[in-house]
């Protein structure tokens, strides 16, 4: 009975944790597009001289831009429209490019999945193994890791990027300077580069806050007394140890993770590849509202939802926070 009625506790628990975090995601997301939505309008001289910029429009150029931003109408019934369009797929065309954003969009997301994917992967990795063998080793090679964390660390992503090119491109030529490869095996040759550029600080801050977390359990009450009942440190650091520093850690990777979004635009920038990042750069250039609009959203949407992510995986580490 006690069984049973501690399962239906937690599957309670669960069910409200659950609902909880999606009616707090649709929140998000609401106030973010509302945000989005209106930058239009914030800027000097009104949405149609933003649009226009230097240029002078014919009378049917404005009537169209009149007509795709629905300005005729009000504030709030030209909101509800784009959401509407925007839930349904439809984010609008490009003054520029002459083409549905939603297709621009589509075309450059394999290169930034991609991207960010295999930075992750690295920060992950390498991240972790890093931080837990510093805090488990200490001596000369904490010290080393340490060191190398805080050049990392102190080092912009954009000058990475450049000693990369020049050393293991132009020098070695290991590796090509531009461009996204096709197939899996030519992408990973050619997004190598850039993905080590946009992971190795984050990469080095998660081991700094890994290492400091495996150093806090190891001196944890719980611990000494494993290692006085005579368990073996292998399963003392893989039970006590690692999975009560799971939690925080999991917190850095999951705003890593998000963050590296934001750090795709910089690195495709500096390496020329053709993602969402270095089209959202262009249309701020070109004044593409509809296109930035859309990259803005599709970001924050991304973002919150990596949040998610976390928040379920801290439930699974921690069932007790979902209560």
């Amino acid at each position: 009975m006690k069984t049973a009625g501690l399962k239906a506790s937690l599957t309670s628990g669960t069910a409200r944790f659950l609902a909880g975090r999606m009616l707090g995601l649709a929140v998000v997301l609401l106030v973010a597009s509302f945000l989005v939505y209106g930058l239009l309008y914030l800027v000097p001289g009104g949405p149609m001289a933003f649009l226009l910029g230097n240029r002078t429009g014919t009378p049917e150029q404005i009537a169209a831009i009149r007509s795709q931003y629905r300005l005729d109408d009000p504030f709030l019934v030209r909101y509800a429209g784009w959401l509407g369009d925007a839930l349904t797929g439809d984010l609008g065309r490009s003054l520029v490019y002459r083409q549905d954003v939603t297709d621009l969009l589509a075309a450059r997301a394999t290169t930034t999945l991609f991207l960010v994917v295999y930075s992750a992967t690295l920060i992950i990795v390498g991240g972790l193994v890093a931080g837990t063998v510093g805090a488990l080793r200490g001596g000369r090679t904490d010290t080393l890791i340490s060191g190398v964390s805080s050049l990392l660390l102190a080092t912009p992503p954009f000058v990475i990027g450049v000693i990369l090119v020049i050393v293991f491109a132009r020098g070695l030529g290991w590796f090509p300077v531009f461009g996204a490869g096709d197939g899996l095996g030519d992408r990973l040759h050619h997004l190598t580069l850039p993905a080590v550029t946009l992971a190795a600080g984050s990469a080095a801050y998660l081991a700094r806050i890994t290492r400091a977390c495996v150093q806090d359990e190891l001196g944890r009450e719980h611990v000494e007394t494993a290692h006085s009942r005579g368990l073996s440190p292998a399963r003392i650091i893989r039970r006590h140890v690692l999975r009560n520093a799971a939690v925080p850690v999991t917190t850095v990777v999951g705003l890593t993770v998000a963050g590296l979004l934001a750090g795709a635009v910089v690195v495709e920038n500096v390496f020329a590849l053709d993602g969402i990042g270095s089209l959202f750069v262009r249309a701020i250039m070109q004044r593409d509202f509809a296109v930035v609009q859309a990259v803005v959203l599709v970001l924050v949407a991304s973002f919150v939802l990596i949040n998610l992510i976390v928040d379920l995986l801290y439930h699974a580490l921690d069932p007790r926070m979902a209560r």
